[in-house]
């Protein structure tokens, strides 16, 4: 299957077998986010969202880190004024969490080290997070005076509950890729070696397996922390009417019935 790229000045986006890999790439200060860069990252979410070859994404950092949240040198330089915080905060985060939330194809969380602040919730809006043995994870907020933003503060207690997630967010605790997965943050944990081909393992497969199920899915779950329970199960009969008139439905019923893997198509 070919290879196609697209130029980004700060991030890297590559379309291979089904996958496209998105890498945030500001090494030198720990792929921190500017507002320049985020709306390259929301492009590149609306690219392979509109892309029929790609059926999965894959989000990482270059270097050593994932992502350290906020480029302070944006948000409070010293040499002019400051842009007000929340405009950072509605063009920089809002948008980006909302664009991982709505495309429907999963989005995997390779992180490669030390997540901190927004980019640790950036990591939380994902739908799979895998975490190498040497990545951390910090609400660094409060340690500037600020609150947790990027979702944070709507996916953390979802996952953990409200007063480990307070905890958390009050303390600056560090966590260990090991201690976040032991709260289920984190679905797995590689060898600091091994988590970007296992990251690109576990994309390919889910490129190869029922997208229009998966999105279905991504877009029960969104929903559900806001219906009630009888609203939840229409919206499951809703979707599955939709599930039920794909190819790969169709393509996954014949492949059990003849007790062979099935040749899902993404349709």
């Amino acid at each position: 299957m070919p290879t196609t790229a697209r130029r980004f000045e700060s991030i890297g986006y590559v379309v291979h077998e089904g996958v496209a890999e998105i890498t945030l790439d500001r090494p030198k200060v720990l792929n921190a986010f500017t507002r320049p860069m985020a709306r390259e990252l929301q492009q590149a979410i609306r690219d392979a969202a509109d892309d029929p070859a790609v059926r999965a994404v894959l989000l990482t950092g270059a270097g050593r880190a994932f992502c350290a949240g906020q480029d302070l040198a944006e948000a409070a330089p010293q040499d002019a004024p400051a842009p007000p915080i929340e405009d950072i905060v509605r063009e920089t985060y809002n948008p980006t969490v909302l664009a991982i939330r709505a495309i429907e194809k999963p989005v995997i969380a390779a992180v490669n080290g030390v997540a901190a602040g927004a980019g640790a919730n950036l990591a939380l809006a994902c739908d799979i997070i895998l975490a190498a043995e040497r990545a951390t994870f910090i609400q660094a907020f409060a340690k500037i005076g600020l609150i947790p933003d990027t979702g944070g503060t709507w996916t953390l207690p979802r996952l953990i509950g409200i007063h480990r997630a307070a905890a958390l967010m009050m303390l600056g605790d560090r966590l260990t890729a090991t201690d976040a997965q032991a709260m289920g943050i984190v679905w797995r944990v590689y060898p600091d070696a091994q988590l970007l081909e296992s990251a690109r393992e576990l994309a390919r497969h889910l490129a190869k397996e029922p997208t229009r199920a998966f999105g279905l899915t991504k877009r029960a779950l969104n929903a559900s922390a806001n219906n009630t329970l009888e609203a939840q199960l229409e919206l499951e009969a809703q979707l599955q009417a939709e599930a039920g008139a794909t190819h790969d439905f169709t393509e996954g019923v014949q492949a059990f019935l003849q007790k062979r893997a099935p040749a899902f198509q993404g349709r």
